[in-house]
């Protein structure tokens, strides 16, 4: 090997080490520029999040199993406590025993009319029913809920007073359940007041909601509408029925109603449904010496965006 072979070897290993020399740089930008993995944080947050709302509705699913087997073994306990007392010999003659058939006879249509209730709420729930989802003038489902109201509030001696909305105001609701869920609640605080008490129906509108709000205020306190449930300290005498004399001194037993807390429930769950809600607030009337509570119902408004939807059938 010659001079001149040496020289192109070593201008060889020249060229060939500055080219390496420079590569380095760029690898290393480049190793810069890809991206890092996701950081756990952000999963870590939405399995938490994924987690509270499954334990919320777990809650929910608990409690609505909790209240509905209470409602029910109430005309169930009736029922029970009234053979009871037939079979017995207890009563005095034969018009008593009559009596005492008859009211187990109501106590057992009573719990017709709660399970019937309760099932279509869980089947309209689950899918198996689907609501008729449609454009409402509110104006006119509340005028129909007070038309509806109108003998029995007579009756007791009560006042409604509606405060009518806009009558270009709509709501995308089911009108058969949302009518029935006004009266159900409506009912239900009736049930619990003195004659003669004042309610309010009144509708509050937000411009930048989506949301239409109809306020119902009630003469009770808030603690009527959460009743506790607690079944595991229920006792075995809740079977035995209570009774009472009547104006003509016979023995009548004491029929329970729909109590407001599963009234409530139900409604929550139809509300849910029509992408909705309910809640319990203060009234802004209340006071120490009257309670007031107010049900605010939210329900989606019909906008520009929601006018072309087609409804639900």
């Amino acid at each position: 090997m010659d001079w001149t072979n040496w020289v192109y070897l070593a201008t060889g290993l020249g060229v060939g080490l500055a080219s390496h020399w420079l590569k380095l740089p760029k690898l290393s930008t480049a190793a810069q520029a890809t991206p890092l993995p996701p950081s756990s944080d952000g999963v870590l947050q939405q399995s938490q999040l994924a987690y509270l709302m499954a334990h919320q509705m777990s809650q929910f699913k608990g409690g609505f199993l909790a209240r509905t087997s209470h409602e029910l073994r109430s005309p169930l306990s009736n029922i029970i406590g009234l053979h009871q007392l037939i079979l017995s010999d207890l009563c005095d003659d034969l018009t008593e025993e009559r009596n005492f058939v008859a009211q187990a006879h109501e106590a057992a249509l009573q719990l017709v009319k709660l399970l019937d209730e309760v099932l279509n709420v869980a089947r309209i729930e689950h899918g198996t029913n689907k609501l008729e989802i449609q454009p409402l003038q509110l104006s006119f489902v509340l005028e129909e809920v007070c038309n509806i109201t109108r003998m029995v509030v007579a009756n007791r001696r009560h006042q409604l007073k509606l405060t009518p909305p806009p009558p270009e105001i709509y709501v995308l609701a089911d009108p058969q359940w949302l009518r029935q869920i006004i009266l159900n609640l409506i009912d239900a605080a009736m049930f619990y007041v003195e004659d003669g008490e004042i309610f309010a129906l009144s509708v509050q509108l937000i411009p930048e909601s989506k949301f239409i709000y109809i306020c119902l205020d009630v003469p009770l306190a808030a603690s009527t509408w959460n009743d506790p449930v607690d079944l595991l300290r229920r006792s075995d005498r809740s079977l035995l029925i209570s009774t009472s004399k009547d104006t003509n001194g016979s023995t009548k037993a004491a029929l329970n109603t729909t109590s407001p807390g599963l009234v409530l429930l139900l409604a929550q769950t139809l509300l849910e449904v029509m992408q909705g809600k309910l809640e319990i607030l203060p009234a802004p009337t209340n006071s120490p010496k009257s309670p007031t509570t107010r049900m605010l119902i939210s329900i989606p408004k019909l906008t520009p965006d929601t006018a072309l939807l087609e409804p639900e059938l």
